[in-house]
């Protein structure tokens, strides 16, 4: 059922999440980002992958969350089941230990800009447009336009987008380090498959491990990636299999700090 909304497959190297529904350019409401959580586990477990591709079915990238789905919901429910909880399917995105590249053959505007800053990287071809028009309506961006993309594209940028109500063309979005490459129509998937399966052909622990220092560094992570890092670290040890080995043995463990 959940393959219905959000597709995961693996081709090589290279996974690739494909947003499916296009009647609604690609709309997110509570069932959508459901099956973006559940594609997402899917990819991060999937040990032969080593980047992943974040794209939309039809001609849309993604239009952001469906007004439909929460502008009926209450203010509790608005605050928890919407925004709380697409706030953590987005942090999931952009925790995965895998480097992402969105892929906008499609607009990205108001969650799904949100979406695309997630990722790593970001494609996209000539005629999109991205920003975040979310005031227009009364609401404001909720999950991390105002955080997430500060970080990565800079204050300035988002005010211009999110109180000032500034629509970017691909070619401006380029130019201001919204987007990281630009293509012509048609081309942003082969681009973003091409780069992915460059990274590919890199160290998968280091290019993991420098993934999430950056996180460290960018506030994207926090004491979770420290303990990650030293465990990681601790299991490549012998004295992990010595401890391990006398636990289970009821003996006292020999180590020899190697």
């Amino acid at each position: 059922m959940a393959e219905r909304f959000v597709n995961f497959e693996k081709d090589g190297a290279i996974g690739v999440v494909t947003l499916r529904r296009p009647e609604k350019f690609n709309a997110l409401d509570i069932p959508m980002l459901r099956a973006l959580e559940a594609a997402l586990d899917d990819a991060e477990l999937a040990e032969s992958v080593r980047v992943v591709l974040i794209r939309g079915e039809g001609k849309g990238f993604c239009a952001g969350g469906d007004v439909e789905a929460w502008g009926a919901m209450s203010a509790a429910d608005f605050q928890v089941q919407w925004v709380r909880y697409g706030h953590r399917v987005f942090d999931r995105l952009a925790r995965l230990r895998q480097p992402t590249i969105a892929v906008l053959s499609g607009h990205a505007l108001g969650g799904g800009l949100e979406l695309a800053a997630a990722c790593d990287f970001r494609v996209a071809e000539t005629q999109i447009k991205l920003g975040f028009p979310e005031t227009s309506i009364g609401v404001v961006p909720g999950w991390s336009g105002t955080q997430r993309a500060v970080r990565r594209f800079g204050a300035q940028i988002v005010r211009r987008m999110a109180i000032g109500g500034e629509i970017f063309l691909a070619v401006d979005a380029f130019a201001h380090g919204i987007v990281d490459r630009l293509v012509e129509t048609g081309k942003a998937f082969d681009e973003a498959k091409t780069w992915a399966e460059k990274i590919a052909e890199r160290g998968p622990l280091a290019t993991e491990a420098a993934k999430l220092m950056i996180g460290v560094a960018e506030g994207e992570e926090d004491a979770a990636a420290t303990e990650a890092l030293a465990s990681g670290f601790i299991a490549m040890s012998a004295d992990l299999k010595a401890g391990v080995g006398a636990f289970k043995a009821k003996q006292k463990p020999a180590f020899s700090r190697s």
